[in-house]
């Protein structure tokens, strides 16, 4: 059972659970921030995308200190898959989780576009779907979506193959042009070493119907349902 976290603020907590109940035939369910404890029978957690807490101080900033956050990092030390979307993926920044931080646009605005994004590895639970070098078309919606990291973090996050999304044009080349908020090295998307916890900025849970947004977001949002059936991190 998928867990999704519900923060103040949260606005595709239910779209989430849509996507995974309804065009994946996972089992999701909604927990509310002040819950001390994942509901029994957890086998994932998503953080979604939104606003936790009206984005004060930074994005993400204030969630980390959710009553549910401390049970939630408590599963990925020990092994559980996280993924975080958008505003999940600052929080997961924010609590350590993953290395780096999201900052603003590089232009200063709110982007609310598709995008292309490149696969970079093919890896279970989050892109065993896919195919690598595939390129998939996928909705943002954010104004502090640019990832940011110290140059060593760079290189260990390209040495250890980290890095599972980047911005790309259609036919799969990352350009500059194609980079929509500034990310170093065009990151769309990052893992953590061990490879269980995933916060990427476009939003997959918008891209599970061919006729609203495409079924692009299926191939990493199936990948995470392939696994928790499966019983796999």
């Amino acid at each position: 059972m998928l867990a999704v976290v519900q923060f103040p603020g949260s606005n595709d907590d239910r779209d989430l659970q849509f996507a995974m109940k309804t065009a994946l035939r996972v089992e999701a369910q909604l927990v509310w921030h002040k819950q001390p404890r994942l509901p029994a029978g957890t086998t994932g957690v998503a953080l979604p995308g939104g606003f936790s807490y009206g984005d004060y101080l930074r994005c993400g900033a204030m969630a980390q200190y959710s009553p549910i956050m401390s049970d939630v990092k408590r599963f990925a030390e020990a092994g559980g898959p996280v993924l975080g979307i958008c505003n999940g993926f600052q929080v997961l920044c924010e609590t350590g989780l993953l290395p780096g931080a999201l900052v603003r646009n590089h232009h200063l605005h709110f982007v609310c576009e598709f995008v292309h994004v490149r696969v970079e590895h093919q890896v279970s639970p989050f892109t065993s779907r896919a195919e690598e070098g595939q390129v998939l078309r996928l909705p943002i919606k954010h104004g502090e979506g640019a990832y940011a990291a110290e140059a060593d973090q760079l290189k260990s996050l390209e040495e250890n193959d980290q890095i599972l999304l980047r911005y790309c044009e259609p036919g799969g080349r990352p350009t500059q042009a194609a980079n929509p908020n500034g990310s170093l090295q065009g990151i769309a998307g990052i893992r953590n070493r061990r490879g269980n916890v995933f916060g990427m900025m476009p939003h997959p849970e918008h891209s599970v119907e061919q006729g609203i947004g495409g079924l692009d977001g299926t191939v990493l949002l199936g990948s995470l349902g392939d696994a928790l059936a499966g019983g796999r991190s």
